[in-house]
C-alpha cells in the first residue's frame, strides 16, 4: 500500500524524472491512499506553476485530474485531524504533512514524497518512505 502526498502526485502527472521514478516503484495492483489535502494542495501547486508560465490553463487542469486520479481512497482530514494534531504538536513538524505520515503509519503503507523533512521524519520514526535523489535515483 503506498501513501501519496500532493509533492509526488504532482510530479507523477508532470512526468518529471522524480514522477518517474515513482512510477516504476508502483506496482500494477498496489492500492494507493491518501487524504483530501491531496487535492487543495494540487490546485495551488498547479495554479503557481500556471501563473510561472511553466504550463498553459489546460495543461494546469490535466495535471491536476491526473494528479488525484491516481488515488485509490482518500480519508477525510476530519477522520485524521485529531491525531495529526497531536503528533504535529509532539514532534514539532508541520500539520499539513503530518497528514499523510499520520496515514502512512496507521495503513503500515509507504509514503511517496519528495518533502526532505517530512522524508527526514518518516525516517526518524520508523515510517516507511520512499526518497527520490534529485537525479531520479532512489
Amino acid at each position: 500500500m503506498i501513501v501519496l502526498d500532493s509533492s509526488a502526485a504532482c510530479d507523477i502527472a508532470r512526468q518529471t524524472e522524480e514522477g518517474l521514478a515513482f512510477c516504476s516503484l508502483m506496482l500494477a495492483d498496489e492500492q494507493v491512499i491518501s487524504c483530501d489535502l491531496l487535492r487543495a494542495e494540487a490546485v495551488s501547486v498547479f495554479c503557481k506553476l500556471c501563473r510561472r508560465g511553466v504550463m498553459n490553463r489546460e495543461e494546469a487542469q490535466e495535471c491536476f485530474v491526473d494528479s488525484v486520479a491516481y488515488v485509490d481512497k482518500y480519508y477525510s482530514i476530519q477522520e485524521l485531524q485529531d491525531e495529526v494534531l497531536s503528533e504535529s504538536i509532539r514532534l514539532d513538524h508541520s500539520s499539513y504533512d503530518m497528514f499523510y505520515f499520520v496515514l502512512a503509519r496507521r495503513f503500515g503503507a509507504t509514503l511517496f514524497t519528495l518533502d526532505r523533512k517530512l522524508i527526514r521524519l518518516c525516517e526518524e520514526q520508523g515510517v516507511q518512505c520512499v526518497a527520490i535523489l534529485e537525479n531520479g535515483e532512489f
